[in-house]
């Protein structure tokens, strides 16, 4: 059994991506693992290449720029990157740049693969997630995140993006997936609220065109970490790739977890899925089978 991994980046200093991290924790799951590295204007490309491991298999790609709606051109990127991977990997594991893997996992992923590869029905592995918000000490856990996602898939060429590669559709049709008890970390929102609001007027390019940016470029230069629904205090551990970054934050946030802002109605769904562990008229990018 062969797994590859694939990951596409772009402009990773100056957003400050955890993508070194993101790579080094699935290095040792991955029998290779493609880098698809877009047309930068800062130190991306060294920064990549300093990882120096020899599964590492470095592609450079130009981002069309006018494909700035509803962030497509993250798809196209990233099914450049998954079509670059070698033709003899039975699955494909694929990991953003602000995503990052605990090596506690790492045995459940490869048992994951191991167990279905011979089962055809199995088009991809369900991941769960955790969600961190402002800084590495607190997650988000109410319907504002998703709360699993696919993130292994078969090698199969009729298998592409979905949207702005969140997921992932074969033929169109949303993957038939075993769920593994594994978790991804998501530190996409854990920055200096200086650097959250650097990074958010960057991302936002992908997805708006130059008019429609002009209010959102105005707003003030630093993110209000204020805005969230909920969130609970995490007390676990973070990956093992990950400890020299948490080691180097320094931006000082608190938040007080009790203090909950619902609707009537979300208030009621928080609560239900707290209690019963189900989360009603959630969207799955996917199809489970049991």
């Amino acid at each position: 059994m062969k797994i590859a991994g694939f990951t596409i980046i772009k402009n990773a200093v100056l957003n400050d991506y955890p993508i070194v991290e993101a790579v080094k924790s699935i290095l040792p799951v991955v029998d290779e693992i493609i880098i698809l590295i877009g047309d930068c204007t800062d130190g991306t490309i060294e920064l990549m290449e300093s990882i120096d491991d020899p599964k590492i298999k470095i592609h450079h790609s130009v981002w069309d720029p006018n494909l700035r709606s509803g962030g497509s051109v993250l798809a196209v990127e990233t099914n450049k990157a998954l079509q670059l991977i070698s033709k003899d990997a039975d699955w494909a594991f694929y990991i953003q740049g602000d995503e990052v893997v605990h090596e506690q996992y790492h045995a459940a992923i490869k048992a994951g693969c191991e167990q279905y590869q011979d089962d055809q029905r199995v088009e991809g592995l369900l991941f769960k997630y955790l969600h961190f918000y402002g800084t590495y000490d607190y997650v988000g856990d109410s319907r504002t995140w998703y709360s699993k996602e696919v993130r292994v898939i078969r090698n199969d060429q009729h298998i592409a993006a979905y949207k702005d590669a969140q997921g992932f559709r074969k033929g169109g049709q949303k993957l038939k997936v075993k769920a593994i008890d594994a978790y991804v970390y998501h530190y996409g929102w854990v920055k200096s609220p200086e650097q959250m609001m650097k990074k958010q007027k960057e991302f936002s390019k992908l997805w708006h065109k130059d008019e429609a940016l002009k209010d959102y470029m105005a707003q003030p230069n630093f993110f209000d970490y204020s805005q969230f629904d909920s969130l609970e205090k995490f007390n676990g551990t973070h990956p093992q790739v990950m400890h020299a970054r948490i080691e180097r934050s320094n931006w000082p946030i608190s938040f007080d977890p009790s203090k909950k802002k619902f609707s009537l109605k979300d208030k009621a769904l928080y609560y239900f899925e707290k209690a019963t562990g189900i989360r009603p008229f959630d969207f799955k990018n996917y199809r489970l089978i049991r």
